[in-house]
C-alpha cells in the first residue's frame, strides 16, 4: 500500500509540474492552424451591399478568386478580417497605437483567430473545388462602426488548402506470354511407337497422337 501511495503521489506531482511549466490538456486548435495562408495568391473581392446610417452598420459580400495554378478545396476557405484602414491607409491610431479594428463590432463571424481577429467561412459552391480563375460564393460580412468614422476600408486575409494532386497510377502488370503448348514428351512418343509396331494402333492414329 505504501508503494502505491508513493506512485500516486508521484503522478499527481508530475501532472501539477506539467501544468506549472505551461503544458495544456486542451487539444482544441484554431481552424487556421490546419490551413495555408493564401493571401497574395488569390484575389479578395469586397462588395459593399448595404449601409444602415442609423446603426452605422456596413454590409459586405466577400468572395475569393483563385489565381493559383491549382484547385483549392472549396469548403476549407476562410477569410480573416485582418485590419481596417482609414483614408490615409493607416490601421492604428497615431497617438495610442490602438488598432482601428478594436473600434468596430463585427457581427455574425464564424470564429476568431488566436489574435482575436474575426473570420468567416466561404460558402462552398456546387463543386468540391475552386478551380483556377474562378470565383467563390460570397461570405456575408457585417461591420458596425462605433466611432461613426465616415470612410474606412476592411482588409482580409485568406486561408485554405490546395487540392493535393492525384496519386500516380501504378503500372498495370503486363500479361505473361502464354506458355507454349507442351509437345508430346519422349517417353510418350516411345510408347506410341511401340504400340504402332505391335499393331495396337494404326499409323494414322499414331500421327494424330503426335500432333501438337
Amino acid at each position: 500500500m505504501q508503494c502505491r501511495g508513493s506512485l500516486f503521489t508521484w503522478l499527481v506531482g508530475a501532472v501539477l509540474c506539467a501544468g506549472a511549466v505551461g503544458f495544456s490538456t486542451d487539444s482544441t486548435a484554431s481552424p487556421i492552424d490546419q490551413l495555408t495562408d493564401l493571401t497574395g495568391k488569390v484575389t479578395v473581392i469586397v462588395t459593399l451591399t448595404g449601409r444602415d446610417n442609423f446603426t452605422s452598420e456596413y454590409r459586405y459580400d466577400v468572395s475569393v478568386r483563385n489565381m493559383t495554378a491549382d484547385p483549392l478545396v472549396a469548403d476549407s476557405l476562410l477569410i480573416v478580417l485582418d485590419k481596417i484602414t482609414n483614408l490615409a491607409g493607416e490601421d492604428h491610431e497615431a497617438l495610442t497605437n490602438e488598432s482601428f479594428l478594436n473600434r468596430f463590432d463585427v457581427l455574425g463571424q464564424d470564429g476568431e483567430t488566436d489574435e482575436r481577429k474575426p473570420f468567416f467561412r466561404i460558402p462552398p459552391g456546387s463543386t468540391a473545388d475552386l478551380v483556377p480563375q474562378t470565383t467563390s460564393r460570397a461570405a456575408a460580412v457585417r461591420i458596425r462602426n462605433r466611432d461613426y468614422v465616415s470612410v474606412f476600408t476592411p482588409a482580409f486575409k485568406v486561408y485554405g488548402n490546395k487540392r493535393p494532386p492525384p496519386e500516380p497510377k501504378q503500372p498495370t502488370a503486363q500479361a505473361q506470354p502464354a506458355a507454349p503448348q507442351r509437345q508430346t514428351d519422349k517417353q510418350t512418343e516411345r510408347l506410341l511407337q511401340l504400340l504402332l509396331k505391335k499393331g495396337v494402333i494404326t499409323e494414322e492414329e499414331w500421327r494424330k497422337a503426335n500432333q501438337p
